[in-house]
């Protein structure tokens, strides 16, 4: 793995020492403060073009269009809300998804399946243990977004996402974020119109360089990535743990997420 993945740098290899307890701390520092943190440079620059060179023929000929109108509960209706009501405006998601069993041969999982990479994922995140997802398609994906496509405004449904930047592009890409717009106790319905409508002055902006592992508590945090520009595709490699073990998808998610149930 250490020709994948920075370890002298982020080294998760060497569970309990002083640089790993200090990797965990400035990670924790970050989610509370910023509710993310970023490794660049978490995969060696000469093992992300290896990765891209392997995955985009792949993707080219085989990933999933996924493209659809969308509300940012990704919800078809909120209970209390009207149909019309702003905070259920309508925006627009395209890319294009590879499965993990697409890429079942790729540097891809051979990272999400590292055991150091998830015990260290829970002790930033405060849990006891994290469990790779048991679903053969859905545990680790790979998405890309070409120009004129974008991931628009939304709410996650899990608390945190673990996300790779694999490929940044020449224009746009950019991750947008507004922290702590909703709460467990107020939806805040009139300032997620607000934010729709861009008239938020709290929205922040971030360009990731290829490489880089972002954690993101993105479930009361609104975020989007703006439109791609330019021939070169934004590349991601998406990550799914769970507390539980076991978890997979039913059949209508994957269809919906991916075209297909198995």
């Amino acid at each position: 793995m250490k020709h994948i993945l920075d370890l002298d740098r982020y080294p998760l290899d060497k569970e309990g020492s002083d640089a790993w307890q200090a990797m965990v701390a400035r990670a924790v520092a970050d989610l509370d403060a910023q509710g993310m943190f970023n490794l660049e440079g978490f995969v060696r620059p000469d093992a992300v073009q290896k990765l891209v060179a392997h995955i985009k023929p792949v993707m080219d000929a085989q990933s999933y269009t996924h493209k659809r109108l969308h509300n940012i509960y990704f919800q078809p209706e909120i209970p209390g809300l009207e149909a019309n009501h702003p905070a259920l405006r309508k925006v627009e998601t395209v890319n294009h998804t590879l499965c993990a069993d697409q890429i079942s041969d790729s540097m891809v999982l051979s990272i999400y399946q590292y055991p150091p990479f998830a015990r260290f994922l829970a002790a930033t995140m405060g849990k006891p243990q994290l469990h790779v997802m048991q679903d053969p398609l859905a545990c680790a994906n790979v998405m890309a977004y070409r120009s004129g496509e974008a991931l628009n405004w939304h709410f996650d449904r899990s608390e945190f996402t673990t996300t790779l930047l694999l490929q940044a592009p020449e224009i746009g890409g950019e991750f947008e974020y507004r922290s702590d717009l909703r709460s467990a106790n107020d939806p805040n319905y009139a300032g997620v119109a607000e934010l729709l409508e861009g008239r938020d002055p709290q929205v922040k902006r971030i360009q990731l360089r290829a490489g880089t592992l972002n954690v993101f508590r993105g479930k009361n945090t609104a975020h989007r990535v703006t439109p791609v520009k330019g021939p070169i595709d934004r590349f991601i490699a998406v990550f799914s743990y769970y507390e539980k073990p076991g978890v997979r998808f039913s059949d209508a998610e994957r269809l919906g997420f991916y075209g297909r149930a198995g």
